[in-house]
């Protein structure tokens, strides 16, 4: 049902390691953004998230998202979207800040699948509200509420390995999105779960696998810009136990690269 799983990377971002790692060294790391391919026997050629793409980088752009790129200065890769011409059938959303959802504009095709409720809240956010939590409404598609799959209306099923409910994307079992709290509001992960192991595209569930295995997560300043910290806590628990039991974890940010 599922072939061609990849996990690309957009860019890069240089961090110091202890605002990512607990306990971590002050030196400057590079961290990825990552998006996912993959390709689906009905769906066809699909996408999670679209990382960064030249829409954040240059070009016309509103002030907050040019200051947005100029704080966090990526560097695009090859990869970056729109890296090739081919159609994309659907695009699964982990969540909207802008480093996930910069090229969706250039897929105007594509079915988009992601929690509705989040993206309503940010739409009535204001300006502000959406600039703060690193949400830009430009690079939205203007057509994007209307192309959306809200997950909650697809199937219900359980997750194996521990990850508890999820919602069936393709009504095959092949993928499923797994809630994944803490972040941001809204944030899903995509479980591959027929694969061998089980493949879990956690999205921003935390920056480094390192973090999760080692119970490692950042502190401040880090944790200021979480959604809910007890909740990003309990995600983090619930992905160690997913890795312990034999699942395999991709993170967006994480500069190891997916085996």
């Amino acid at each position: 049902m599922i072939s061609d799983l990849t996990f690309p990377n957009s860019a890069t971002v240089s961090v110091p390691e202890r605002l990512v790692l607990k306990g971590g060294r002050w030196t400057r790391i590079s961290l990825a953004v990552r998006y996912a391919r993959f390709t689906h026997a009905q769906a066809g050629a699909c996408l999670i998230d679209t990382g960064y793409s030249r829409r954040v980088t240059s070009g016309p752009r509103s002030l907050p998202l040019t200051l947005y790129a100029a704080i966090l200065k990526p560097r695009l890769t090859a990869d970056a979207l729109p890296a090739r011409a081919e159609a994309i059938g659907a695009v699964l959303l982990t969540h909207l800040h802008g480093d996930h959802v910069s090229a969706l504009r250039d897929y105007p095709g594509a079915r988009l699948i992601g929690d509705a409720a989040a993206a309503r809240h940010f739409a009535n956010a204001g300006w502000f509200g959406r600039t703060r939590h690193g949400v830009f409404a430009e690079l939205l598609p203007d057509d994007f509420h209307a192309r959306l799959t809200p997950l909650d209306a697809l199937p219900m099923v359980e997750a194996p390995l521990g990850l508890g409910p999820a919602r069936d994307v393709f009504g095959d079992g092949a993928v499923l999105a797994v809630p994944l709290p803490g972040h941001m509001r809204g944030h899903t992960g995509y479980l591959f779960a027929r694969q061998e192991p089980p493949v879990l595209y956690a999205g921003d569930a935390d920056w480094l696998a390192q973090a999760i295995r080692e119970r490692r997560s950042p502190g401040a300043p880090a944790r200021w810009i979480l959604d809910d910290a007890a909740a990003s806590r309990d995600t983090a628990a619930r992905l160690n136990a997913f890795e312990q039991a034999g699942g395999r974890i991709v993170l967006c940010h994480d500069p190891e690269t997916p085996p």
